[in-house]
This record gives C-alpha cells, structure tokens and sequence, in this order.
C-alpha cells in the first residue's frame, strides 16, 4: 500500500519548526499503518505507544509533566534508547489518555528535537474532551479513505503512473480509457478501506469485501453505542441508516423527517454532528451565492449529508458487486448518489475548502458542488454516465457571466470546450492539476 499522506509527514519532519503532529480520521482509515510505515521509512527507529491497549501507560503522565522523565519512563517501556530526530515516538488512541495529550505542549516548548506523531480513533480528538488542550502547540493533519489513485497505486500502478503524467488536456486512448472506466467500477465496489482493497488486491473475491465492508459498518454501530451519550445514541444510529436513503431522492438536501417521521431538527442535529465531529459523514452547506470566501454564504438551515466512503455507502445500501459487470448500472443507481460520493471524497481530499453546493428557484436549477481554488468560485455538475444534457451550468453561466470555468464530471473523454471542462469520473483526483492547464 501507498498513502499520498507519506509525502506530507515527510515534509512536516524536515521542518525547522515543528510540533507534534495529530493525525485525525475515522476508524479503519489507515492511521496506525501509516505511521508506523512513516517511522520505518525515515526514522532509525519506532517507539510505539498504544493507550486503548496499554491502559497502565497512562500512569506514566498521572504522576509528572516532566518530559526527560517521561522519556525515561518510555524508554524503559519499550528497552530502546529515544533519540533526538532519529526516533519517531507514536501515541495512538491519544485521546484516551488527555494527560499524554496536554504533554504534548511541553514536548513542543522544551523538546522539539522528539519527533512525536499521534493518532486519533473514531471519534477524534474533538471528541476526547481533555481539560487543558494544548492549543497552538500541535499541528494536524487528517486522514481520509483511500482514494481512488491510491486504489491504482495498489492494483494498477502502471494505470496510476499514466493519470499522473497527463499535462495537456486532450483525448485519453481508448486503451487507457476502457481500463481506468473498470477500475472505477471496482474502486465502488471496494471503496477506500485498506483492508477491503488489501483483500481485493490478494484475494480478488467480492464476497470477502462484503464482509470487510459489513464488519466496518457494524464496528461504526457499536462505537455509536460506546463513544456517544446514551440519549443520543439511537437517533444517530437512525441519521446513519438513513443517508442512502436521503441521497437515492431527486432533491438531495438533508430532511430530518426522512430519518423518523415527524423529526425536527432541534431533536436531531446533536446526533448528526456527531456522526460529522466523527469524520463519518460530510456534511456540505448550500450557498447563497458563489463569492468568496464560500463560508461566509452558507445557508445554516440546507445541506445534504454524504457517507465517508463510496464503498461503505453502496455496502449499507443493499447494492450487490454484480452491478459493475451490467454496463453503466453501478454509475446510476440512486440518481447518481455513489457518483456524487465519490467526487466529494476527492474534493475534500484534495482542496482545502470544504465544498458547497447553490440551488436557483427561478429558473429551478443545482449545481452539485462549488469548491474555491485560490480566489476563484468553481461550480461542479456530476454525471454519473455518459449522458450529459444539463441546464444547470448554463443558467449558473448565465447568472454569473463573470465565471471563469465550470466543470461538468461524467463518462466523456476529457475535453474543454466554452468553459466547461468536462472531466472523466476517473480523473477525479487529478482535478487541481487540470483546472490549472486551462486558467
């Protein structure tokens, strides 16, 4: 396996001023594996520290905030020496011990020499609730499912190392096309876990990724039941059956009253920050208008909700892996929802600024996402086929004639033509690089 992260752990440990670092994302994710991969790559040696699994390490911060007897305390822990940058210490579940989280302020101002990297579980550090936070003392860095060019990487690399080397925006050969189309397929049916690609990868058996999926969305349900408060616990258990379900509508905003009848939002919005403080669902507001900065347009009271992983959202939908062998079913199914899932995993693993969507009364039309890129507002249409007859990015164009590009996402060849770049599904992951060959 190859995460794209890699490179940005690299560069945080040449850093002349660095902090200890945070790696946030759900559970299943690959945290603990790419740390410990980070620390056998680059560092001589790995001191590893789990504290949902040692529970008596946590002694090691009750009794003192001095670090060199800390690092004493470690060092007798795992028999090896902790050397200044070239041992890379590794907390895991830090947010199970708050004490080893509030440490982390002194190891920044006294030690900075330690290379101290930490992950958290499910629910994040947001979540832990430590009495003093070491704000300012920490950098953070979150971590997403694998995306699809981290899929190809595992299965293809050759199909990788081409999406990668596109520079011009023309054609792509029918040979490369077909190949990337399938692969797509797949990549829905695995979705980003490691493990379910790992499998696919060794075994090439979907009924082995059926149930890696299933037992990941079962572990979610009962960290539901561990992590959150009793009261809330059933009703984020409904927010969570219910998203496929919300994204299979025509009008994909976010109803309260399709997770239980009669739900209001007062009763329910608890339950569904959770799921997103989580990292186990998006949640993408609806914009007023398409100005910068995007957030300052957000309508509090509209947006839509998407599952963290396009796999795991075809999985807890019911949709068999049969689908990708029947022509273009697996792109339609649910209006195109799964298509939709997996462009917004892409852009909020690769743009800084979480994405948005815009909806017009008169004329009615949506625009799918509107991400920002630098100080320009792009707007996003998602076709999950080849069918590309859409009113919306005309009348958005016609609205907001001052807008430089548009991109329409579908199952055509790449193409730019009037300003509209259309971007196959598959070269999602590469749509920095190809917004910047045309503006």
């Amino acid at each position: 396996m190859e995460r794209l992260l890699m490179n940005q752990l690299v560069h945080w440990k040449n850093k002349k001023e660095r902090k200890p670092l945070i790696l946030q994302g759900a559970r299943q994710v690959g945290k603990t594996w790419l740390l410990k991969e980070f620390g056998k790559r680059h560092y001589s040696n790995t001191a590893y520290f789990n504290f949902d699994e040692n529970e008596d390490l946590k002694q090691f911060f009750d009794n003192t905030k001095e670090i060199n007897r800390i690092l004493q305390n470690l060092m007798m822990a795992t028999g090896q020496p902790i050397k200044p940058h070239e041992t890379l210490i590794i907390f895991d579940e830090i947010q199970e011990c708050n004490k080893a989280l509030n440490s982390l302020k002194y190891f920044c101002e006294n030690h900075s020499e330690i290379h101290i990297v930490c992950a958290g579980s499910l629910l994040g550090i947001t979540l832990s609730k430590p009495a003093s936070f070491p704000v300012g003392k920490i950098e953070f860095l979150n971590m997403h499912p694998m995306t699809f060019s981290e899929f190809l990487m595992a299965n293809h690399f050759h199909l990788y190392q081409y999406i990668s080397s596109i520079n011009f925006i023309e054609l792509i050969p029918n040979l490369f096309f077909n190949q990337l189309e399938e692969q797509l397929k797949m990549y829905f049916v695995t979705g980003g876990f490691p493990e379910s690609i790992d499998s696919w990868v060794s075994d090439r058996d979907t009924n082995k990724v059926q149930n890696i999926l299933m037992n990941i969305a079962y572990a979610y349900e009962r960290d539901f039941a561990k992590h959150s408060e009793k009261k809330d616990f059933p009703k984020i258990s409904m927010i969570w059956r219910s998203i496929s379900s919300q994204l299979a509508r025509e009008n994909k905003k976010f109803l309260y009253s399709v997770v239980k009848n009669g739900a209001r939002a007062r009763e329910y919005e608890d339950a569904l920050e959770w799921l997103v403080n989580a990292n186990l669902a998006h949640k993408i507001f609806r914009s007023t208008a398409p100005h910068l900065p995007l957030a300052a347009y957000d309508d509090l009271c509209a947006f839509k909700i998407y599952m963290n992983d396009v796999g795991l959202l075809r999985r807890v939908s019911g949709l068999a892996p049969s689908a990708f062998t029947e022509g273009d079913r697996l792109f339609a199914e649910f209006k195109g929802a799964l298509s939709e899932n997996y462009i917004l995993q892409s852009l909020i693993a690769f743009f800084e600024t979480t994405p948005r969507y815009w909806t017009s009364e008169k004329p009615k039309c949506e625009i799918d996402f509107l991400i920002q890129k630098e100080n320009d507002i792009i707007p996003i249409e998602v076709k999950s086929g080849k069918n590309i007859n859409s009113k919306s990015l005309t009348l958005y164009q016609e609205k907001y004639s001052e807008n430089k590009l548009r991109i329409r996402y579908s199952m055509q060849n790449l193409d730019y033509n009037g300003n509209v770049l259309n971007i196959p599904l598959f070269l999602a992951d590469q749509t920095h690089q190809l917004i910047d060959l045309v503006l």
